[in-house]
């Protein structure tokens, strides 16, 4: 038998089992496993027959962990169609910034006016995004993850924002990204002016999100 454990914030559990249990019900059909939620500790236990691919139960757990980083259950059922993955950045380990006002400007950021700057990394990088407390969740093929999270990456460490954009479109153009990691060279100057409200990092979140 398979077995994950995987926690995710309390407030995300209501979302993770839905109306009903409906959207519990429903990643247990498309995986093939069974999810075990414990809400003292707010733990996810993710559990499948020997006889079951483990790769269902490994997708079910992703889609927990999605949605606990703030994706909507309809946004975090992409994990289920082909070459899907999901990755998380953490904000404070990429920018060096802990402080709860450097966080909420990070996230600012991120986001942009109006959802717009989070958007244009979604066109151009093909994955979707959700920007939830300190950490950054995409969804993408191999290819799209790796456009997008070096996006984010140059936009928290201060590149402005038509520079990051238009890198991620050269990008996508190519179809090719270079190998070496990305430095503030790569997108202009560092210096960024800060866009946005930092409760826009509430758009992708299902009701009861924080």
């Amino acid at each position: 038998m398979t077995e994950i454990f995987v926690r995710i914030p309390e407030e995300r559990i209501a979302v993770l089992i839905g109306t009903g249990g409906a959207v519990k019900k429903a990643v247990e059909l498309k995986s093939g496993s069974k999810l075990l939620v414990n809400r003292e500790d707010n733990s996810i236990l993710v559990t499948s027959p020997p006889e079951n691919d483990p790769w269902g139960a490994m997708k079910a757990r992703d889609v927990a962990l999605a949605i606990g980083r703030g994706f909507s259950p309809e946004r975090a059922f992409r994990l289920f169609r082909g070459e899907q993955y999901l990755t998380i950045l953490d904000m404070k380990e990429i920018s060096g910034k802990r402080t709860k006002d450097a966080l909420r400007r990070l996230r600012a950021r991120l986001i942009g006016e109006h959802g717009r700057a989070r958007e244009r990394v979604e066109e151009l990088s093909g994955c979707s995004v959700s920007i939830y407390g300190s950490s950054v969740a995409l969804i993408g093929t191999a290819e799209q993850l790796d456009r997008g999270a070096r996006g984010i990456k140059l936009l928290l460490h201060g590149s402005e924002h038509g520079a990051v954009f238009s890198y991620l479109e050269r990008a996508r153009q190519r179809s090719i990204i270079a190998p070496e990691e990305p430095t503030l060279s790569d997108a202009g100057d560092a210096e960024g002016d800060v866009e946005g409200d930092a409760e826009g990092d509430r758009l992708d979140l299902s009701p009861p999100g924080p």
